[in-house]
């Protein structure tokens, strides 16, 4: 575990996060590319104290996250089907998918994260594919499942659109887009955080589950489901949520972010292409 950083090293980390973001924010897609890995080590070799670099998790927690993903995942996943995850880091769900019985995960992310022990041990079933952030070269209806985690609040607005596109067009007929992103309402959930309530770091956008049932009509997916305590709702619990939600999101301020506190940390949906 990481230490506790002082305000002094805090204020450091946001000033040089903001500073990065901002070019970010400016930039055309065709710059984005490039400049997304470019920002994201400068960050890096500025801030060396950032809990990326100094947080070390234990085999106990590497398990746990993979479990509690594989908790999302396992409703959705079809004995002998295929998965694609964005931007899967480690790629230890992936592996943890093979095992679980899937033909086939394609991992696509902008470089290759894995320590060396786990890409000794990729099973057979595991593809990691390379990508710039834009162009992914996979067939059409290659996917019975996607999913992604905490990836869709560092898109760029101009970007979110098209990878939605994207999986959409991956997935198969009546497949399943799951995801988890930070809620809006209890955030900023990046180092904003600490000195404001704006998003000025690498947290582009935080979404309501109200934002994302919009979002996700108009890119041409027919349901969404609310995913809660790691359980799928259905159609009048994903609507008891959207109207508790629509409730707090009219209280004060500091009532509404200390009770999204408890209720709403992340948005978790699974979104479906219609069949």
């Amino acid at each position: 575990m990481s230490q506790p950083r002082s305000l002094e090293r805090l204020r450091h980390h946001y000033e040089v996060e903001k500073e990065l973001a901002a070019k970010l924010r400016a930039s055309t897609r065709e710059e984005r590319s490039a400049l997304f890995q470019k920002l994201y080590q400068e960050l890096f070799e500025r801030v060396t104290d950032h809990p990326r670099l100094t947080r070390r998790e234990s085999p106990q927690e590497s398990l746990q996250k993979v479990e509690g993903q594989m908790n999302l995942l396992r409703p959705f996943l079809k004995p002998g089907g295929t998965l694609v995850e964005i931007a899967p880091g480690d790629c230890r769900l992936g592996y943890a998918v093979c095992a679980a019985g899937a033909a086939r995960v394609i991992s696509v992310d902008i470089s290759d994260q894995r320590l060396e022990d786990d890409k000794a041990r990729a099973p057979a079933a595991f593809e990691l594919v390379i990508y710039d952030g834009y162009s992914l070269d996979l067939p059409a209806g290659i996917a019975d499942t996607a999913f992604s985690y905490q990836f869709l609040e560092h898109l760029h607005p101009d970007d979110v659109r098209p990878h939605f596109d994207m999986v959409l067009r991956l997935l198969k007929p009546g497949g399943w887009y799951v995801f988890d992103t930070p809620h809006r309402f209890s955030g900023p959930h990046d180092i904003s955080v600490v000195f404001g309530t704006e998003l000025v770091g690498f947290h582009f956008q935080e979404w309501t589950l109200g934002d994302m049932r919009r979002h996700l009509k108009q890119c041409g997916f027919s349901t969404m489901r609310a995913i809660k305590g790691g359980r799928r709702c259905g159609a009048v619990m994903t609507a008891a949520w959207l109207l508790v939600e629509s409730i707090t999101g009219v209280l004060p301020q500091a009532l509404r972010k200390r009770i999204a506190g408890r209720l709403f940390q992340s948005v978790t949906v699974a979104a479906q292409k219609p069949l």
